[in-house]
């Protein structure tokens, strides 16, 4: 059996096929993100991108987003390596620091719903989308203690 090509490719040695397969679509990336600016400190919103859809934790216009929302951030195998946001379960950060996926990841399990059936997506605690918010300390409304 041949090894999986996340465990014998870098991410920069990828096609862009294995590259998007990689994406687990826990959402969790798409969430507001707010910064302390002296700490550093990131805390964890339950606000979401208005190009989130609440139900697949998927993009609704992933061709077009960096056209609409400007600041979406593209991953890559350099910023994968430099953000230091990237949840905790993210593929795209297990890959790059040498881990192998977990089992709820469909490349392993065969199923897109594995990520939400272990609770790991943000499937159901979205509380709000970017475009709802008028004020930008509205924001401070939706912070969590911890990564969703």
């Amino acid at each position: 059996m041949e090894t999986p090509f996340w465990k014998r490719l870098t991410l920069e040695a990828m096609t862009p096929e294995q590259w998007e397969s990689l994406c687990d679509g826990c959402g969790k990336c798409c969430l507001s993100k707010l910064e302390d600016e002296d700490s550093g400190e990131i805390y964890w919103t339950t606000v979401a991108c208005r190009l989130l859809d609440a139900g697949t934790c998927r993009c609704k216009d992933y061709d077009n987003r960096k056209a609409i929302v400007p600041d979406c951030v593209r991953l890559t195998p350099s910023t994968v390596r430099t953000i230091d946001w990237l949840p905790s379960t993210c593929a795209y950060r297990l890959v790059a620091e040498g881990h192998d996926l977990y089992w709820w990841h469909y490349l392993v399990s065969g199923s897109r719903e594995t990520v939400h059936e272990a609770g790991i997506s943000i499937r159901g605690r979205i509380t709000a989308f970017d475009d709802d918010l008028s004020e930008d300390d509205d924001y401070f409304d939706h912070v969590v203690e911890t990564e969703p």
